[in-house]
């Protein structure tokens, strides 16, 4: 069984594959017309303009059996392949340029097979026109010759191009390039090249135009866009001359002499003319047409003209002969000819030269010595100049010149014929000026005018001049500026000036001083000019930093000029710092700064300015913090509470002592301190509830305070204007009046008033402790004080205080002071860190108002000090 079916596989197979075969068939292009871009490319054109890369069509076909299908394009053998296919998709991209001129169809076979039958088929692509060639010349450049003659709008030329395109971009138009200014005009379609109607050519003006012929296509679409090309060529056109202009004379006018010493038969003047026509020119025979009185002749080939007599028998001085030139053709017979006039001039022989005459004869310096700065227009007598030319007539004429420096004089008169008397005037009598000129050359010089000879003559003009008083001292500046430090001694030089006056002798010596309200403190040396201080004065630039006044520089006839002084004193840092007293009290706010002030009487930043730091502070160095500009003196941001410095201090006494150095930035430094005494307490403790707090809180905000007291005060008016209105409406709706009712008052009997003194010596027993006092009745009382605590200066201040009232209970009195010895300070930190002499200096003004405890503790210290001083 096995066998069997070994046997009958085999036959079942071979029968299948024949069926196969019998039902394959051929694959096949579609076909879907010439304006498809799929199919066969049957009668398929493409522009020439198309780009290369470009897909420009896809071949599309199918098999019968679902087959897949390859394309395969083909040129002839020898072509050159200008496409490319791609054998899956069909599309066909252009590889070559094309060019319609060179090929205009393109034949092609494309193929399709499905891998076992393969179909062929030849088609011819067709390559359409674009604009993408210009127009060509077929004879051009060209040169052609026209006689000038030539009549105008004559064809003297026919310009021929063609246009390889197609279409309007093959039509060919033709133009001249700038036409408006040619002497030539050509047909646009014809190119027929033609003389301008109205124009001619002209060989005497211009042998050679060069016309340039433009060649332009009628357009046409290339790459998408309309395009229009054109070409250019020259046409060379040479003027062939024709005996159409008459003789021209070269040279015109022509003058000719005769003098005095000519003979007969001399050349005179020689005319030349040449024939018009240069391009052929013809000889040229002269010959006279009047004027010449038969006593001269000419050449009538070469144009000479000579004399025919001897001179003495000229009877006109001026000849004018018209001379003719007449062009003769080779057969000897005269032609065009032209006319010029020859004048002839006898003259007299020019062989005497101007001359300068003095008193005495010929002469050629002459010198005169006046004073500087004569009036214009003045003459200067003093020069008696002649001048004479022995010729006559044109050869006696001459120009007068004066050749110098500047424009200062002027001669008269400027032409002079034959002799005149010379002039010199002044024109410039500024310019005349000693200063500049000690004395003044000047050239006289007399020119010949219409000579040919232009014989000339010099003469010398010295002028010295005599100096006078015209000029003023001038100062080299006009205004000085010194400087000078303000611990200067008297008499210590500040600046030097100078002014010149150029004037000569006395004239010219200058003497100087110096006035003004700011002089005071300065003399000046009248001969040197040097600017010094007053022997007493003394500069003190915190008194007065700035001085100016004038300087006056006078010659010995009055004449004077100003300059203008300005001395400015140096600030040196020779005032220490200094506080308004030397034991300050304060009472510190916690979350409130205090501030501490020192002023330096010195006059300019840096010595003024001053620096503030905390030196010592007990009991305890940490819990202070200064601002080093303002002097504001606040706790360390830690201390928030009283707690907090208790538990510093184990104390309930909150009293700090602090050491507090102000120092100024000068060079050399001074510093001063002084004991600042704080009493440290929370805002709740202070009296006056709220509103004290809030005073004390906000003290160094006084807006914020007048602002929240203006708006209570306003809420409160507010609330009374409600209740007005209120109980007026109610009354108003009773009708009822009420009575008028008078409040009296109970007359109370005054309490005595009370003070409570607590003593300044002896450290408070309480941070709380306070000073009150109420009815002070201020008398006038003298009181010493010593204003200056930290300069060791002795100056006492008389000031009035206002008596104390006799308390009703006198305090405790202090322990008594230590005994006081003449020249000894208590209660005194030495401070000054330099030695200086200090100056006086103001006090300062204390801008914050203290409360009036504080004052109370003040005025008792002042007074227990003056008894202390005055105790023996």
């Amino acid at each position: 069984m096995r066998n069997v079916k070994i046997l009958h596989l085999p036959v079942l197979f071979v029968f299948v594959h024949a069926c196969f075969a019998q039902a394959d068939f051929a694959p096949y292009f579609y076909d879907n017309g010439p304006y498809s871009n799929n199919g066969n490319l049957a009668l398929f054109s493409l522009s020439e303009d198309t780009r290369v890369g470009t897909q420009i069509y896809r071949l599309n076909g199918t098999d019968p059996e679902g087959q897949e299908v390859r394309y395969g394009l083909s040129f002839d053998p020898g072509s050159k392949e200008i496409f490319r296919v791609d054998p899956k998709s069909g599309v066909i991209t252009l590889v070559e340029k094309l060019d319609r001129e060179k090929q205009d169809s393109i034949d092609v076979s494309i193929s399709i097979t499905d891998g076992r039958s393969k179909v062929t088929e030849r088609v011819t692509i067709f390559v359409m026109d674009a604009n993408d060639e210009k127009p060509e010349f077929k004879n051009l450049p060209a040169i052609i010759n026209v006689v000038e003659t030539t009549e105008s709008g004559s064809s003297i030329y026919k310009v021929e191009a063609v246009d390889r395109d197609t279409g309007s971009g093959g039509s060919v138009t033709f133009y001249l390039q700038m036409q408006q200014f040619s002497l030539f005009a050509i047909d646009r379609h014809s190119g027929v090249l033609r003389i301008k109607s109205g124009e001619m050519l002209d060989y005497e003006k211009t042998k050679t135009h060069f016309v340039t012929v433009i060649a332009k296509d009628g357009g046409g679409n290339y790459n998408g866009k309309e395009q229009f090309l054109s070409s250019s060529a020259t046409l060379t056109v040479n003027v062939i001359d024709a005996q159409d202009t008459p003789p021209s004379f070269i040279g015109t006018p022509y003058f000719g002499y005769v003098y005095e010493i000519s003979e007969e038969g001399s050349e005179i003047f020689t005319v030349v003319a040449e024939d018009g026509d240069v391009g052929r020119p013809n000889p040229i025979q002269y010959s006279f047409d009047g004027g010449d009185d038969g006593v001269f002749g000419i050449n009538k080939t070469s144009g000479c003209i000579s004399l025919l007599t001897n001179p003495i028998n000229l009877r006109r001085e001026i000849f004018n002969i018209k001379v003719r030139a007449s062009e003769v053709n080779p057969e000897g017979k005269l032609l065009e000819y032209s006319h010029t006039t020859v004048v002839i001039r006898v003259v007299d022989l020019n062989n005497n030269p101007p001359t300068f005459y003095g008193e005495s004869g010929p002469q050629n310096t002459f010198e005169l010595t006046i004073n500087e700065h004569p009036p214009e227009g003045e003459i200067l007598r003093g020069l008696r100049i002649t001048v004479n030319d022995s010729d006559q007539g044109a050869n006696a004429k001459f120009n007068l010149r004066l050749i110098g420096p500047g424009r200062m004089l002027r001669v008269v008169p400027q032409t002079v014929l034959n002799e005149a008397q010379v002039t010199i005037l002044v024109e410039d009598s500024a310019a005349m000026d000693y200063e500049k000129h000690e004395f003044l050359t000047y050239k006289l010089l007399a020119v010949e005018i219409d000579t040919p000879e232009r014989f000339s003559a010099t003469a010398d003009i010295i002028i010295h001049l005599l100096d006078t008083n015209d000029n003023a001292p001038k100062f080299s500046l006009e205004y000085y500026i010194a400087r000078i430090p303000e611990n200067s001694p008297g008499g210590s030089n500040v600046v030097s000036v100078t002014a010149v006056d150029p004037d000569s002798g006395p004239w010219g010596e200058v003497k100087y001083s110096i006035y003004g309200s700011g002089a005071d403190l300065f003399l000046i040396q009248p001969a040197s000019g040097i600017i010094y201080t007053q022997p007493w004065a003394t500069l003190d630039a915190e008194v007065r930093s700035k001085y100016n006044f004038y300087v006056k520089a006078e010659d010995a006839e009055g004449k004077y000029s100003l300059a203008e002084v300005f001395v400015t004193v140096l600030d040196l840092n020779d005032h220490p710092p200094a506080f308004n007293q030397n034991f300050l009290e304060k009472t510190m706010v916690i979350g409130a700064p205090v501030k501490i002030e020192a002023v330096d009487d010195d006059a300019e930043v840096p010595n003024n300015v001053i620096e503030y730091a905390i030196m010592k502070a007990e009991p305890d160095n940490n819990i202070f913090d200064i601002n080093s500009d303002t002097g504001e003196i606040k706790l360390k941001s830690y201390i928030k509470s009283m707690a907090i410095i208790q538990n510093i201090t184990k104390k309930r006494d909150c009293t700090w002592s602090l050491v507090v150095q102000a120092r100024d930035r000068g060079q050399p430094s001074f510093s001063t301190t002084a004991v600042v005494k704080i009493d440290i307490t929370e805002a709740t403790q202070l009296k006056g509830g709220p509103l004290g707090s809030f005073i004390m809180q906000n003290r160094n905000n006084p807006l914020q305070i007048l602002g929240t007291i203006v708006g209570f005060i306003s809420l409160m008016v507010m609330v009374t204007v409600i209740i007005s209105t209120a109980t007026f409406m109610r009354n108003k709706k009773s009708n009822r009046i009420l009575p008028n009712r008078r409040i009296r008052r109970r007359h109370q009997p005054q309490r005595p008033q009370t003070w409570s003194f607590k003593n300044p010596f002896r450290p408070p027993d309480s941070a709380r402790e306070r000073f009150t006092a109420a009815g002070e009745e201020p008398t006038p009382e003298p009181v010493a004080e010593n204003v200056n605590y930290n300069n060791n200066v002795s100056n006492v201040v008389v000031r009035h205080w206002s008596p104390l009232p006799p308390p009703p209970c006198a305090p405790s009195l202090p322990p008594p002071p230590p005994a006081y010895f003449p020249g000894e300070r208590h209660w005194v930190v030495p401070t000054v860190s330099a030695t200086v002499a200090p100056k006086p200096r103001k006090k300062m003004v204390n801008d914050r108002q203290d409360t009036v405890n504080r004052a109370l503790v003040s005025e008792l210290k002042m007074r227990l000090e003056q008894k202390r001083m005055m105790s023996p």
